[in-house]
């Protein structure tokens, strides 16, 4: 019964984010968010400087393939033999490797071109919804979630959160700071992640709950 629940506690926590995207993805799709993208850009690239874009630059960095990659390997190593949770394997590579295959398919979905207002980077394809913010939200999320259970102190935990959603904040900011997506990308990619890591955790307590009945 309790795996049931937690089954249905998913398809809420889903539903809830499908909404909240499916929202942004109209007013993309009806250019009816353009204002918001256009005033959050004039604000973030407002800021620019030569020490400020390394900055950037370095979280961007963050958000990339290859950095996704090497910090995912490791982290299976981690789990795989030194830890030897198969469960929680199971559960990183399900929310890092959906989480970039989802991205394709929505971007397919969408085909919204980059913004060419004021580009500091070269990107290629689709700008919505943003890769770059896809993966981190699904990397550092579900690392998050995974030290959590680890973690017994309550300032221990906070300090984490705050650590975690602090580089995904950063990553999604430097994005549009850079000129490679407008900030709704960025809010769609946030949302469209946040929908596959709910659904995998939940999914992942509920089989917990039922491999320990």
């Amino acid at each position: 019964m309790n795996g049931i629940n937690h089954l249905r506690r998913a398809y809420v926590w889903g539903l809830l984010a499908i909404v909240f995207f499916s929202v942004v993805s109209l007013l993309v799709r009806n250019e009816g968010i353009a204002g918001f993208d256009t005033s959050v850009i004039s604000v973030v690239q407002g800021w620019e400087n030569p020490k400020l874009t390394e900055v950037m630059e370095s979280f961007t960095w963050l958000g990339t393939t290859i950095v996704v990659i090497v910090i995912a390997v490791c982290i299976l190593l981690f789990l795989a033999f030194v830890l030897g949770h198969r469960m929680e394997l199971l559960l990183f590579l399900a929310v890092v490797g959906g989480a970039p295959l989802l991205n394709r398919l929505l971007k397919a979905a969408f085909h919204r071109e980059r913004p060419d207002i004021h580009r500091l980077v070269e990107e290629l394809g689709y700008s919505y919804p943003s890769g770059h913010s896809m993966a981190a939200f699904a990397l550092y999320g579900v690392l998050t979630f995974l030290l959590w259970r680890h973690v017994r102190r309550r300032t221990g935990r906070i300090i984490l959160v705050v650590l975690g959603s602090s580089i995904v904040t950063c990553i999604g900011i430097s994005r549009i700071y850079l000129g490679a997506h407008y900030p709704s990308d960025v809010l769609g990619g946030y949302l469209a992640s946040g929908v596959w890591l709910a659904l995998m955790i939940e999914i992942f307590r509920s089989r917990k709950l039922v491999k320990q009945h």
